[in-house]
């Protein structure tokens, strides 16, 4: 495996790419990810009409800051206009890629007729592609499902037309929207869109391991991978993946003082986003993945009542001693 991806003009450094999560991928996660070797982590999901008319909240989800390798902003909704405006915007304020989900299933999303909705309106995401590829200079890139259920499994069809239109990647999600995040990820139905392409075909869905990896691009035949809800406490997962798939080796994660002083760092940069008490309140999140994905305290049922327990805390200090006594006195 290469360790370059390239997407139109975009040579990405690396082909473990971090998908846009909402309420997860903000700028304090894309920096400390970034500092730890993600080569690419996305937005938050930007709605493109809100950030048309520069609704605050949106638009810090769409923030550029210093230290990213590349910066990709995500844009959904579903009039072809609202998106193409959103792609200027995202353009001018820096972005180096703009990926359009057609992905989300969730339903205040589809229920708008955005996200994975645009798979049952393949016209329209058409029409969507065609605004934002001729809108902008960058390359654009689509995240998509295989298709809405089982008897719609369209996203063949669709990421060859996203070819013709311009698209320079795809991504795909091994499930429908039917599915959620429920059973397992078809990684080799992915392999179907790698068929019927030549632009680079990403692979997502159920990578945690290096054993994930190595099987989900073996199956699908895809040119890279993109992780998830596997990154939840786990900033540091696409640079260990990247390096396993490189042939390298090295511990599996940070050890406790490595782990205590990543979290308090992201906790201290989003404090200094958001501000208190809003950058604790979006921390918490984090805090708890950070503790439920630690090897400490061994028994499940001690880190649930430690995240229960540190979550309540408002005091930023407070959680910092709490964590280290949980981690390092021992």
């Amino acid at each position: 495996m290469r360790s370059s991806l390239v997407i139109g003009d975009v040579t990405v450094p690396g082909r473990v790419l971090m998908a846009p999560m909402t309420g997860v991928t903000d700028l304090p996660f894309r920096q400390l990810a970034s500092e730890l070797g993600a080569p690419y982590v996305a937005t938050e999901m930007v709605a493109s009409a809100e950030l048309a008319r520069g609704r605050p909240d949106v638009v810090r989800r769409a923030a550029v800051g210093e230290g990213l390798p590349l910066t990709v902003i995500q844009l959904v909704g579903r009039d072809p206009e609202a998106m193409a405006e959103g792609a200027r915007m995202a353009e001018r304020a820096g972005a180096d890629i703009i990926d359009l989900n057609f992905g989300c299933p969730a339903k205040e999303v589809t229920g708008a007729a955005s996200g994975s909705a645009l798979m049952r309106v393949p016209d329209l995401a058409c029409r969507i592609m065609e605004a934002v590829v001729g809108a902008v200079s960058r390359p654009v890139t689509v995240k998509m499902r295989l298709g809405w259920d089982e008897t719609s499994l369209n996203a063949p069809d669709l990421a060859a037309r996203a070819e013709r239109i311009g698209v320079k990647a795809v991504t795909v999600h091994g499930r429908t929207r039917k599915q959620f995040y429920t059973g397992q990820a078809d990684w080799q139905a992915v392999g179907d869109v790698k068929a019927a392409v030549s632009i680079p075909v990403i692979v997502n869905g159920d990578v945690v391991t290096l054993d994930d990896a190595r099987e989900a691009l073996t199956r699908s035949g895809a040119d890279a991978l993109m992780l998830g809800r596997g990154v939840y406490g786990r900033p540091w997962l696409a640079a260990r993946l990247q390096a396993g798939l490189d042939g390298g080796t090295g511990p599996e994660a940070p050890d406790r003082a490595e782990r205590l002083a990543l979290v308090i760092r992201h906790m201290r940069a989003s404090l200094d986003f958001y501000g208190y008490p809003l950058g604790l309140k979006m921390f918490r999140k984090h805090l708890g993945w950070y503790i439920e994905n630690a090897p400490w305290p061994e028994e499940a049922t001690d880190r649930r009542a430690a995240k229960a327990r540190l979550c309540r805390l408002d005091d930023p200090d407070a959680v910092a001693a709490a964590l280290s006594d949980l981690w390092l006195d021992r």
